[in-house]
Formats: C-alpha cells, structure tokens, sequence
C-alpha cells in the first residue's frame, strides 16, 4: 500500500468507519463520453471515469446499492462504504461505464428513465446538440417562447444551452417535447440523433450484474405533475424495466431530484405505495444512520482528478447533516 492510499484508507475509517456511525456516499454520474466534450463540460470520459474507478476500488468498499441500503438501515455499513449510481440511460453507460466497472469488478445502479430506452433522446440533448450545430448568428425563437439567443464562440453556446434548458425543465413532458420538436428547424440546425440505451442494452447491464432502478417514464418534474400522473409515471417505469429485466426493480432516482423544489412528501409517499425500498435524490450529501431510505442524497463526483474526488469525498462525511434527509421531509409537508 502505497502513502496515498495509507492516507485515503486511514482518513476514510476515521470519517466513514464501519456499524452504527458508519456512512454512504452514492455517487452520481450521467454521462460517460468517448473523449472530452468542452459544451458537455460537466460529463467527464471515459479514461477519466477508470482513474475514478481505480481510486475508489483501491480505497473505500464499494456496495450494490441494494445491500448498501439494507446495511445502512440496520447501521452495518463497513467502513469507507460507497455506491456507485448513473442517472438517465444513456448508451455510453453500456458502451464505455460497464468495461471500466467490470475490470475494476465494481457494482453499479443505472436508473433509467424508460420513455427514451428504445435509444431515443432527452429534451436536453435535443437542445445542447441542436446549439452545438447552429450556424452562427442572432436567432429568433419567440414563436417557441424563448426570446432570442446570440451563438457564437463556445462560451456563447454553452450560455444558451443553460438558459434553454432552465427555461424548459420544470415544464409538463408534452409542452416540453412539442418545443424541442421545432428546435432544430428554429435553429436550422440537423435533428439530433437518439443517445440512449436500448432495452437489449438495459438487458445486459443486469445480466452483468447491474442493478437497474427507475427514474419514471418522461423523466418529468414530479412536482409539475397531478398526483394521478405523478403515479403513472413512478409505476409505469418500475412495470417497464421489470419486463425487460425480467427481476424486481427496487429502487427509484427523482428526476432532477431537488427535495421540495422537483418532487414532494407526496412523491416519496408515491414511491413507497409503489414497491420501491429505496430512492435517491440529488441533495448533496452522504447518508447516515437516521437518513430517510426514501430521500437519500448523492455527491456529484465532477472532479476530473481522482485525488480531489476522494478528498471531497472526505469533506463530504464532515459536513453531514445530523438529520439527514429527514428535515427536508418535515419542510415540505409544511409547504
């Protein structure tokens, strides 16, 4: 063992060590490119993400998400426990993830939002990739109600990805997609091509020992949604993913996943009814005896060094809230 590791291994007992005082950290990722994209900057690549996987298989104990929750709720985590979580379902998790972990023997949980696993594409790909292609200029698409953007140099791009995507987020999936539709010709920009996975591909990360875990069918806001449509959406991915895996699907990402702001008391409550036993979401953190298995927050590894990741992965079992996402439940039962 070399003095870096020493170092990782004896802090990270220190700070997440085993029983009742021990902690997960889930980490998430979304994509995982071929090679550096500079308007996809927060996504890292793939010789990126074996570095990640290098590090974390050497130095912390790395749990199916499953079993991670089961340990947790009956405070038997060992000590440095981390588990490792994809978002969406994109096909680059199959194609460039699922070689890294297998090398690195590394379990995962890809949580799939099932609308688009026929290798369609989300409404923000739509719009990063149309940006990416339009020609230079002032365009107008006050027809879309989006106001006017100026495309340019990159910086300029990556400013109108931002403020389109912001302005489209929170908006139902069938007013969302019907703008998305006229995006391209707005832009006179190509139509971008599908990014997902397939079911076939879906199929083989769990014959590869993945777990699969739902992230509804549209990948809507929940809290845009009427309760009817919110359940629709958290039951039909379970039922989707459960025929294509043929095995029980048992856990569940909040799209977007900002307690109080992208989902609701009511949505947790929809997602237990459901037959879920565990759900993420993305409030920064690691969880801890006393977390709710039903709002487990996630640290966002974006770090492109290894070393900086597992030193915020560190800060991150410091700065823990004592209550977990149990407070953030009381104040949106408030609200």
């Amino acid at each position: 063992m070399n003095l870096e590791s020493a170092l990782f291994r004896g802090l990270g007992s220190l700070l997440s060590p085993a029983g009742h005082k021990g902690k997960l950290a889930i980490l998430i990722y979304h994509r995982i490119l071929s090679s550096p994209d500079p308007l996809l900057h927060d996504e890292i690549d793939a010789p990126t993400f074996e570095r990640h996987m290098r590090l974390i298989a050497a130095n912390f104990n790395v749990l199916r998400l499953g079993e991670a929750c089961e340990r947790l709720e009956r405070s038997a985590l060992p000590a440095r426990a981390v588990s490792i979580t994809f978002d969406d379902g994109y096909a680059d998790n199959e194609l460039f993830a699922l070689p890294v972990l297998k090398r690195s023997k590394l379990p995962a949980a890809f949580f799939i939002s099932t609308a688009f696993s026929a290798g369609g594409i989300m409404f923000n790909d739509i719009v990063i990739e149309t940006v990416r292609r339009a020609p230079p200029g002032n365009h107008d698409l006050s027809k879309l109600g989006l106001g006017t953007i100026e495309l340019d140099a990159l910086p300029s791009r990556r400013a109108a990805v931002e403020r389109l995507i912001s302005a489209l987020k929170h908006r139902r999936p069938s007013e969302r997609q019907s703008i998305v539709d006229e995006l391209p010709g707005a832009l006179r920009s190509p139509t971008p091509k599908g990014a997902m996975m397939t079911p076939d591909q879906v199929a083989k990360l769990h014959r590869e020992g993945m777990e699969i875990g739902a992230h509804t069918v549209n990948h809507p806001i929940l809290a845009s949604l009427s309760d009817d449509e919110a359940r629709s959406e958290i039951v039909a991915s379970k039922r989707i993913l459960e025929e294509i895996t043929d095995a029980p699907v048992v856990s569940f990402a909040y799209p977007n996943g900002k307690p109080g702001v992208d989902y609701t008391a009511q949505h947790v409550r929809l997602v237990r009814e459901a037959g879920f036993r565990a759900a993420v979401s993305t409030l920064p953190g690691v969880a801890h005896r006393g977390s709710d298995i039903f709002q487990l927050p996630r640290f966002g590894p974006w770090d492109r060094n290894p070393r900086r990741l597992g030193l915020r992965l560190m800060a991150s079992c410091v700065t823990a809230v004592p209550s977990g996402n149990r407070a953030a439940t009381s104040a949106m039962k408030v609200a």
